[in-house]
């Protein structure tokens, strides 16, 4: 039987996915978000570093990606931020990700 999962959105990736211009895009981002109820911790990939406990999902052609936690205990998918992946660049997702777990607003390992 698989668990079923409740996919939760953060507010900053509900601002990131609302801010993108692309309806397309946006679109494949949520639908890619709601497929995380089923199986999460098989999608996506294991973060390290500064975001070890999260998860990457890419999305769009792969140049997006939704970073995301799974609370087994609370049955719940975390979905924390919503972005481009332009590595080296300050906007990038990734980078927007450890700002907001550095600001406290991401819950952090554990």
């Amino acid at each position: 039987m698989n668990t079923k999962y409740e996919v939760r959105w953060t507010e900053q990736a509900v601002q990131s996915i609302e801010n993108t211009r692309d309806r397309r895009i946006q679109r494949l981002l949520l639908r890619s978000g709601d497929s995380l109820a089923q199986e999460p911790e098989k999608k996506g990939k294991p973060l390290i570093g500064a975001l070890a406990g999260y998860r990457s999902l890419r999305v769009a052609s792969q140049r997006y990606r939704l970073v995301y936690r799974v609370e087994r205990e609370l049955i719940t998918v975390w979905i924390a931020a919503a972005g481009l992946r332009k590595e080296g660049d300050r906007h990038d997702v990734y980078e927007l990700a450890k700002r907001l777990l550095n600001l406290g607003l991401l819950k952090g390992k554990g």
